[in-house]
């Protein structure tokens, strides 16, 4: 064979053989793969371990904090990087209540609509009868001295775009008012920020909204409980 037809005939050869090759593996990048997960142990380590069937021992470990994670990002917690914090533990509270959030009885059942705030566990609820009709959500009651008022309340002024008249025009969008000044109403931002409100009861404002929609003027509410870290 002529040598130049012989290596026209290898160089084509070579080049087939890049073509149909299975390409060399190639690392992905860093932001391709997802992202490890390095929370450190959370105030709430251990609830959330129990809750979410892992060994509870208290101490954050790469598999708890992709568990807790995930947790975080299902029930659109606003924190999402697997840290076992309040708002989490909260919103594992609701979730573990979901299936009867009345099961130890304490708000009362009537025929009429009631709205149950239970500051024992933090959540919030609206039941007829035995149907739950909203919630459970978790929500954040009267800090100490200023103390949530238990018992039974009506709503009697309602104020969607509600600023607030004592507190430096703080927002308080979807105000139910309910007694003596104290609200049903949303909190923008984090709803655990300073430990506990002036009295009202503060919701995620999406869930504030949704209330909103549900209740009206005369709808009677129900406080009972302590909030956790208050003399109650």
């Amino acid at each position: 064979m002529h040598p130049v037809r012989v290596a026209s005939a290898v160089t084509a050869a070579a080049a087939t053989a890049v073509l149909c090759s299975a390409p060399a593996t190639i690392a992905a990048p860093a932001g391709a793969a997802a992202a490890a997960c390095t929370a450190p142990t959370g105030p709430y380590q251990r609830p959330l371990e129990k809750h979410l069937g892992r060994p509870v021992d208290g101490r954050q470990s790469a598999a708890d904090c992709t568990a807790i994670r995930a947790f975080q990002r299902e029930h659109k917690v606003s924190r999402t990087d697997g840290f076992a914090d309040l708002g989490t533990y909260r919103t594992m509270v609701a979730v573990e209540a979901t299936p009867d959030p009345n099961a130890a009885g304490h708000c009362p059942t009537r025929s009429y609509r009631v709205t149950c705030t239970d500051m024992d566990r933090q959540l919030l609820w609206v039941q007829t009868g035995d149907r739950v009709e909203f919630g459970p959500v978790p929500i954040r009651t009267g800090r100490d001295a200023q103390e949530t008022r238990p018992g039974w309340h009506s709503i009697y002024w309602r104020d969607k775009d509600h600023v607030s008249t004592l507190y430096d025009d703080a927002p308080m969008p979807y105000s139910q008012f309910f007694d003596g000044g104290q609200a049903l109403h949303g909190h923008p931002g984090d709803l655990y920020d300073g430990g506990g409100s002036a009295g009202c009861v503060n919701l995620k404002v999406d869930d504030a909204a949704a209330l909103w929609d549900l209740l009206n003027i005369d709808e009677r509410v129900y406080v009972w409980g302590t909030k956790p870290g208050t003399a109650g």
